[in-house]
């Protein structure tokens, strides 16, 4: 597992994940920074990885069974071991029905917030989050790309930028 940063008008961390078990070794260092209000925008193409990560951060949050895309309930709930996950699937949505939905409650509530098409819904997302967007680059490798949009999240990349400190850096 490889981050980097890169620097733009944002900061932009770039993760490559060579296997499942790095998006699942991300997904770990994400929950165990997680605090009550956080959310996670997720982007990415269809068969990316969103679920999985959505997956391996539930379990890391200590959400027991099955974890699966909320397509077509929009929402589902779940309650962890350590905080509850809100996990959202918004591509059937217009941001319009999104914004009717009250998501403020969850985006602000006890839990950890994942929105899987977040960029549908962007105008209404919290002024703080991690955007994530994952591109599968092979069967089970996949790039991710985060861009920490708050001082928390600039944070939370620079933490896990530090405790992959022995791995190599370079630019994307």
């Amino acid at each position: 597992m490889q981050l980097n940063e890169r620097r733009e008008h944002t900061k932009r961390y770039v993760l490559e994940a060579s296997s499942e078990a790095d998006t699942v070794e991300f997904a770990d260092a994400l929950a165990a920074l997680a605090v009550p209000g956080t959310v996670l925008a997720v982007d990415g193409d269809l068969g990316a990885g969103k679920t999985r990560f959505a997956q391996a951060l539930a379990a890391a949050l200590g959400v027991p069974g099955i974890v699966n895309s909320p397509t077509f309930t929009i929402i589902k709930e779940y309650e962890g071991d350590k905080l509850p996950l809100y996990h959202m699937d918004v591509y059937r949505l217009s941001l319009a029905e999104a914004d009717e939905l009250g998501l403020d409650e969850y985006f602000h509530g006890r839990g950890v917030s994942l929105v899987e098409w977040a960029s549908i819904i962007e105008p209404i997302l919290p002024e703080e989050r991690l955007h994530i967007e994952l591109r599968s680059t092979g069967p089970t490798s996949r790039t991710i790309r985060c861009t920490p949009i708050g001082e928390r999240y600039e944070k939370w990349c620079e933490a896990i930028a530090l405790l992959k400190a022995e791995e190599e850096q370079a630019n994307d």
